[in-house]
């Protein structure tokens, strides 16, 4: 069955990560894919939660926000507080930035990611964690610099969309197929092949575990090349 696009259907969309875009950010990455576009900044801010205070450790959190026309109909801001959708983004987005991380042993400091999507077709959660590994990156990487404390970036972590339509296995969805498919996952990487989480629902029906393997097999493909452009982007 032919993509929308034209794409095979274990073929990325094209990627694009522009690091550095934003010059006042300790960390900065403008990513695109496709269709997607999303501005992801790392804020390091003196101080940690209440929670944490006293420790001696660190933290990383995000926050997350699609723009109002972000897509074709404009989308009331959300100023009375983030609404589920957003809260559950942003806390997927902060696990897996979390899981990037050798530990929170850079002092009561806390790393602020934010994702703002400026336009989106599809896997806006999934281009907001490859981008915000990025930022993260170049922010634990001023921290390290200017509080002379171990850089606590331990590895790359990537996101990619998986789906199934009309029985066919696809790799990275636009929002056109992701609106029909009859499987929509989700799935969170750590390099080079470790699951960070897995998001998965059977839309319409069920699936087997050898579709889930098919799955997670595209995704490991995917973000195999996502771990390149990342490393590329940061020059290493």
């Amino acid at each position: 069955m032919a993509r929308p696009d034209g794409r095979g259907a274990a073929e990325l969309r094209p990627l694009v990560l522009e690091r550095g875009t934003n010059p006042y950010a300790e960390g900065s990455c403008l990513v695109r894919l496709g269709g997607t576009l999303v501005l992801c900044t790392a804020t390091v801010e003196a101080g940690v939660p209440g929670w944490r205070k006293g420790t001696g450790q660190g933290w990383v959190t995000a926050e997350y926000a699609m723009l109002p026309r972000a897509t074709t109909e404009r989308t009331p801001r959300e100023r009375q507080g983030a609404g589920g959708r957003t809260q559950e983004i942003q806390r997927l987005i902060g696990r897996s930035a979390r899981a990037a991380l050798t530990g929170f042993a850079f002092g009561e400091h806390t790393i602020r990611l934010d994702c703002d999507v400026l336009q989106a077709d599809g896997g806006t959660r999934t281009a907001a964690v490859t981008g915000a590994a990025v930022a993260l990156a170049d922010g634990c990487a001023w921290l390290a610099r200017t509080a002379g404390v171990p850089n606590p970036f331990g590895q790359l972590v990537a996101a990619v969309s998986v789906g199934i339509l009309e029985g066919e296995p696809r790799l990275d969805l636009a929002y056109a197929e992701d609106r029909v498919a009859g499987v929509d996952a989700n799935i969170v990487v750590a390099e080079p092949d470790r699951l960070v989480e897995v998001q998965g629902t059977a839309e319409r029906g069920t699936f087997t575990r050898p579709e889930l393997e098919r799955l997670l097999d595209l995704a490991l493909a995917g973000t195999a090349q996502m771990f390149a452009a990342q490393r590329a982007a940061l020059g290493w």
